[in-house]
């Protein structure tokens, strides 16, 4: 567990998703992962389209989850699941 959450995203529950971004200091955003019911493994299919678009949010935070969250979990676990 890392700060409560399985350390794998493809593990997390919506709840999961919804504490990473609230931690992340994405308070009001998290809620359209909760809205969406965004767990760990819809996470990590995401596009960044999806991010922008299908969750109704504001532009500039809606890039930042990509970039700086969405697609580096995506990354990551990529890698442990190949190795």
């Amino acid at each position: 567990m890392e700060n409560g959450r399985p350390p794998d995203p493809a593990d997390w529950a919506v709840t999961d998703v919804v504490n990473y971004f609230r931690t992340a200091g994405f308070e009001e955003q998290a809620s359209a992962f909760q809205e969406q019911e965004i767990d760990g493994k819809s996470l990590l299919l995401m596009t960044r389209n999806d991010v922008l678009t299908g969750l109704q949010l504001k532009l500039g935070p809606a890039l930042k989850i990509y970039e700086y969250h969405v697609k580096p979990l995506q990354t990551k676990h990529l890698k442990n699941s190949s190795s």
